[in-house]
């Protein structure tokens, strides 16, 4: 699966959601899925950024995205249930979700953990994902089959000293993928992790800022795995959490 090429256009007639479409790896994430076929509704809080990803669609001649401006620190319930009917209406349904939008907060001792930036990147991380998994489950039910892979990581796997907020929900998004598995293990819907590894992002030059940031894994040389997530030849794949990088 880290070496694997799909056929051309295997996501031909999907619809896929990209969270945190606009950098990194959900940038990579969106450009790939349309390569293969899919119609990608893009969201991010960067207008600017969706659009450019955008256009780099458009000019590699594939289907027409959507762009959903959307900040997850506000987002309530509603704007999700919103979005939920305006895909319905749209498309029919959806065949994809990709959770990758997460916020960092800040990086310090656990005493010294903010109430703000606890419920900063509680927020993001946890609760909006939880928010837009719900108001979506109706729309991933009317797909032949759907996939839904939440990002994690290694601080979500063992905690680390330090990461407070970022890998407590890190954990939090474990425990929700693995309940949603379990509660639609008989389904057409199926919902695993991916934790991408060390990759050249913005969080990751935040998060380590004396790092070489060309020794580090790009985004798009961790898309296979992402595109075999999205494929049927991975339909009996629920519940697991996926390393991108393996040791």
């Amino acid at each position: 699966m880290h070496s694997y090429t799909p056929e051309k256009n295997y996501l031909e007639k999907k619809t896929i959601l990209v969270t945190g479409a606009g950098d990194g790896i959900g940038r990579q994430a969106a450009l790939h899925y349309a390569k293969y076929g899919a119609t990608v509704i893009l969201l991010g809080k960067t207008v600017a950024k969706l659009e450019s990803v955008y256009d780099e669609i458009i000019n590699n001649e594939g289907n027409e995205p959507a762009i959903v401006p959307l900040d997850l620190q506000g987002a309530t319930a509603q704007h999700y249930r919103d979005m939920a009917n305006t895909i319905s209406d749209q498309f029919g349904c959806l065949d994809g979700l990709l959770h990758n939008a997460s916020l960092l907060g800040h990086l310090g001792p656990f005493a010294q953990i903010s109430e703000q930036d606890w419920q900063n990147v509680l927020q993001v991380n946890v609760t909006s994902q939880f928010l837009m998994t719900q108001a979506l489950l109706a729309v991933l039910r009317k797909a032949q089959q759907s996939s839904v892979i939440f990002t994690t990581s290694s601080v979500g796997i063992k905690g680390r000293a330090y990461w407070g907020p970022y890998s407590i929900s890190k954990f939090a998004t474990q425990g929700m993928m693995e309940v949603l598995a379990d509660e639609y293990e008989n389904s057409n819907i199926r919902f695993n992790c991916i934790n991408p590894g060390a990759t050249k992002t913005a969080m990751r030059a935040k998060a380590y800022p004396a790092e070489n940031a060309d020794q580090v894994t790009p985004p798009h040389q961790i898309m296979p795995l992402y595109l075999y997530l999205m494929d049927s030849q991975s339909k009996a794949a629920n519940g697991q959490t996926f390393e991108a990088q393996p040791k």
